[in-house]
Formats: C-alpha cells, structure tokens, sequence
C-alpha cells in the first residue's frame, strides 16, 4: 500500500463497446465494498452521476462540469449545423450541468469556463470547437492533479513532526480529478515522515469519512482511526489533535467557507481548545461574487439519508446450488427482495459475484426531518485557507483576492 495505489476519480476515454468518446467515473455510493465504474457517454449521464453523489466533491464536480460539455459537444450536436446555434444550445447545457447541485461553487465555474472558451472562439468551424472543447476539459483535470500537489506541499509545511491531524468528510483523490486537498495534505506529510496519524470522522449522514476517506488512507498505507462524529470534542480534550483539516465546496471572499455539515461544530472546537482549523482548496472554489457566507445556498438532502443506512456488498456464492439460485433470481435484471417496513434491497449480477444494495430504516416511520448537506463556517474560526497560490490568513479579504489573482507560491498571503 502506498500513495501511488490511490484512485484516480474520472478520466475521458473511449468506450470498448459503443466506440464512443465518453467519460469514466468511479461510483463513490457504492464504495467501499463495491467498486463500480460508471461509463457516460451523454451529458446527462454526468448529471446523474453528479446528482447521485457517484462523483462529489468540489474540485472534482468541476472537472465533471467540463467533462459533460465536452461529451455533449462530441456526442449529441449532430444534428446543429451552424455555430449560433451550437453556441445558444450551449448556454442551456451549461446551465442545467451548473443547476446539479447548488453549494459546489466549482460545478458551475467548470460549466462557465468551457462556455466562456466556447464564445470567445465563436470564430471556429464546429469541428475545430468540438475538439477545442474536448482538449479544455483535459487541460482541467491535469491542472487540478497539479494544483492539488502543490497545496499538499504548502499545507504539509504548516504541521509540526509527529503531527495527529482529524479530517472531517471527504478531500482527497477521490473528491478531485486525482490526489486530493485536505487529503493532499495530509499524503504529502505522510510522506515527509512528518505524520503520527489521522482521525477520521466518520461524517453522518452519508458517511463519507468512513467509506471513502478510510478507504483511501489504507489504500495509501497512511495510519489512522475512525472515530463518529461525536467523538471529536473529546479526543481534542485529551490533547490527541494538532490540527484540523478540512476541504471546501464554496469560500466567500471574506473566507467564510461551506463544507459538509459537521465541519463549523469542528470549528468551534478547534477554537475552544487552541487546535489550528485550516481549509485546502484550490483557488477554483473561492467565490469572490459573495462577500460574506450568508450568500452561500445550502443543499437540502434526501431525508432518507437521516431515517435510513443505504449499503452495498457482493455475495460470492460458495455452492453450485447458489450460484444456480441467484441466477435464477437475477436472471431478468436486478431482483428486488421482499423485504417489510420499507427496506429496500436489490441483488443484481455482476459477472461472477451479485451485488446487494439496500436501504434499512433506523428511525420511525413518518418522522420530520431537516438535512441540509453543509453549513458555513465563519471566518473567524478559520486559522488559515491552503490554496495553490499560498497559504492566505486573515485579513481573508485581501488575502484571497491576492490568491485568486494568481500571486505565484507565497507561502504566507496577507
């Protein structure tokens, strides 16, 4: 196990059975225990895969945002003739891509940026901006990939020897095109020696932290432990944590920041008992448009998510006689099992294993429930942003804007 053995998220090749240039995603509500990959050869399917949370995370979604346009581009304007036309029907793809998902700043900076390069090359035959269109959302994966080391050595450089790092959610190789934010971080320490180990949240409700955040740091053979949520207060009290790390899905520009729900608690915390809070972010996901985080909109989720554990496994027949009664319960498809109280729970075949995915109710039927998917973080609690132009520390105003201008690799803005 070693860093290089993390995943990369999503990739642009061509599909072996359709021929068709198309868009390869790793299927995250199903890891750790089922490792699909999602082939997506529309736009739409992108949308899906973003909706679904089968691809997340903000420097991720944005790579994803210009992928789609790519694929739209490539695959589904056969039938436009004229460069007007391609362009106004641009405008509406772009804009259904951004509307996925509302808080991730970067799906829809991703969206614009191939719409922008779209219109200030109006000029070309649609060949040549089909294949311009295709080459941008590949030059952003690659400057995401590079970014994200960079902001993993300047973060790196704030952790003392022997540091104990908690981490709330998901920021690594798997919320990017490849390596990570907070999570770069915390690779790039580990592999400076610089690192005693990780806490790893757990994150209700969705359980990023310990499906995908623990996945990826055993991949990568860095130590750690999971922890729930709630355990966190109580190990920064016995002096186990030396800083808090956390990505980031929109930061205003005066560093108000929205994570995943659970990150402002972590805030206050890190406050209370003198523990730095940094966030790593690339400079794509400052907003400078909002000037505080009340402009920040909230995602509000599936209540589903509250009332109920979703799951995924594989069954691996151990008998011919299993094997010969799974095939006949999956013979026409996935094959949903007859479960009461309103579980759900599918068996589908998957080459020489079935797959399970199912949901089980925890809480009573028919209860009220309030889920919003991040809160907002004041600026106050924030130590410092990790961003690949430097690390910027209050006054965030003109810290960020100095970063988000592209000052070069300061270590120290503001």
């Amino acid at each position: 196990m070693a860093i290089s053995d993390i995943p990369q998220t999503l990739w642009w090749a061509e599909d072996e059975t359709t021929g068709l240039p198309s868009v390869y995603l790793v299927d995250q509500s199903r890891l750790p225990l089922a490792g699909d990959v999602l082939v997506c050869s529309v736009y739409a399917g992108v949308c899906r895969a973003i909706a679904g949370m089968a691809v997340r995370g903000a420097p991720a979604l944005g790579v994803a945002a210009a992928m789609a346009v790519a694929l739209w581009a490539t695959n589904e304007t056969a039938d436009i003739t004229g460069v007007d036309e391609f362009l106004a029907r641009l405008d509406e793809v772009a804009a259904e891509i951004a509307a996925t998902r509302p808080t991730a700043v970067n799906l829809a900076w991703g969206a614009e940026r191939m719409r922008g390069l779209a219109h200030r090359n109006s000029f070309l035959d649609l060949a040549s901006m089909r294949d311009l269109l295709v080459a941008e959302a590949l030059t952003m994966a690659a400057e995401d990939e590079s970014r994200n080391r960079r902001i993993g050595e300047l973060g790196a450089e704030l952790l003392p020897e022997g540091a104990q790092v908690l981490t709330h959610c998901n920021a690594g190789s798997l919320a990017t095109a490849y390596f990570g934010t907070a999570l770069g971080v915390i690779f790039t320490a580990h592999e400076q020696g610089k690192l005693a180990g990780v806490w790893v949240d757990e994150t209700r409700p969705v359980l990023q932290g310990a499906r995908l955040t623990a996945w990826e740091l055993r991949m990568a053979g860095v130590p750690f432990r999971l922890i729930t949520d709630s355990m966190a207060a109580s190990i920064m009290r016995a002096g186990w944590v030396d800083a808090v790390i956390v990505g980031a899905d929109r930061i205003a520009a005066n560093g108000d920041t929205a994570n995943k729900i659970g990150t402002y608690g972590l805030a206050v915390l890190c406050k209370e008992h003198g523990i730095p809070f940094y966030v790593a972010a690339p400079t794509s996901t400052v907003d400078l448009t909002l000037s505080d985080g009340d402009g920040i909109v909230i995602e509000e989720r599936d209540p589903r998510e509250v009332t109920g554990i979703s799951f995924s496994g594989v069954i691996e027949p151990a008998s011919a006689a299993e094997i010969t009664a799974l095939d006949a319960l999956t013979r026409e498809g996935p094959w949903e099992v007859p479960v009461a109280r309103g579980h759900v729970m599918d068996i589908t075949r998957k080459g020489g294993a079935y797959q399970i995915d199912g949901w089980v109710r925890v809480a009573p039927p028919g209860v009220e429930v309030f889920n919003p998917g991040f809160d907002v973080t004041p600026a106050a609690y924030i130590t410092a942003i990790i961003t690949e132009n430097g690390v910027a520390k209050p006054d965030f105003v003109a810290s960020l804007a100095s970063a988000c201008e592209g000052s070069g690799a300061i270590h120290e803005l503001g």
